[in-house]
């Protein structure tokens, strides 16, 4: 075969590999079924048709691959990927690239709030999982997370001596930034401890406070403030393998002082971070 295809290319034809449009579709046909999907706007032009991108899967991908698509657009190939895990029984799963190219202020899309062309993707996502799952009938799991590229949740703390006013040291009191939320933390958390950010994650309420419990308990972390020794011994009651506090979130200076004694009486083992 490959002397054959050498053969060819002296020849100056190029093999290639035709699919019919009435099998994998077009971008007349793509447009109009994102179109449909979108309650009849038309919030993007030429989109991939989603039977071409699922006979790609089918040709070249297990059962549980993760599908990679760094230029996303409208997100065909998330669409493709639940389609085909809905026909197939497949766990498939899809990272989706895209940067936040803003909308045109005179389009609908713009008009309807979608102020990025990764708003209308997440909105395809939840809409072609959503008619999926009806159409089909299938136990597919269309949920999704969605992160962008940010700075640090740590303040910038690197300063001389000299440089530091004796009234901005009120300012070190808490070393997160006020913007971040506790949701924000615990994904720099995941990443830092090596956890795969496609983890279960349930929120859990442990002495009044909101605990986020990953991968079945195995990260409990706890970013609420006036954190009491109570909330800190149910969490190490639970013998989680890691446990995260921040450490402006302590009750008192008590809490924190018996933080790691707590730890050491009800689960030695588990390895404490504080923010």
């Amino acid at each position: 075969m490959k002397r054959f295809k050498s053969e060819l290319r002296k020849n100056g034809i190029t093999p290639m590999t035709v699919w019919n449009y009435k099998e994998v579709g077009h971008s007349q046909s793509a447009t109009q079924d994102l179109q449909k999907l979108m309650g009849g706007k038309k919030y993007f032009d030429y989109p991939k048709p989603v039977p071409l991108i699922q006979r790609c899967i089918q040709l070249y991908t297990d059962d549980d691959s993760i599908v990679m698509d760094f230029f996303a657009g409208s997100a065909t190939t998330a669409h493709a990927v639940m389609q085909q895990n809905a026909e197939d029984g497949g766990k498939r799963q899809y990272i989706l690239v895209q940067i936040p190219e803003k909308t045109d202020p005179k389009k609908d899309a713009f008009q309807d709030g979608y102020k990025t062309i990764c708003d209308i993707g997440e909105e395809r996502i939840r809409r072609a999982g959503k008619k999926i799952k009806e159409e089909i009938d299938a136990d597919i799991d269309y949920g999704f997370r969605c992160f962008k590229v940010d700075s640090s949740n740590m303040k910038d703390v690197y300063y001389a001596p000299a440089d530091v006013e004796q009234l901005s040291l009120d300012g070190f009191e808490d070393n997160i930034k006020e913007d971040r939320t506790p949701e924000d933390l615990l994904i720099q958390v995941m990443l830092d401890l090596g956890i795969l950010l496609s983890s279960d994650i349930e929120t859990q309420n442990i002495a009044g406070k909101k605990v986020f419990s990953v991968a079945d308990g195995y990260l409990l972390a706890c970013f609420d403030k006036n954190v009491t020794e109570e909330t800190v011994t149910e969490i190490a009651k639970k013998k989680p393998f890691y446990a995260v506090f921040r450490d402006s979130s302590m009750a008192n200076d008590s809490v924190a002082a018996n933080f790691e004694q707590i730890f050491e009486t009800y689960s030695s083992e588990t390895v404490r971070k504080v923010l």
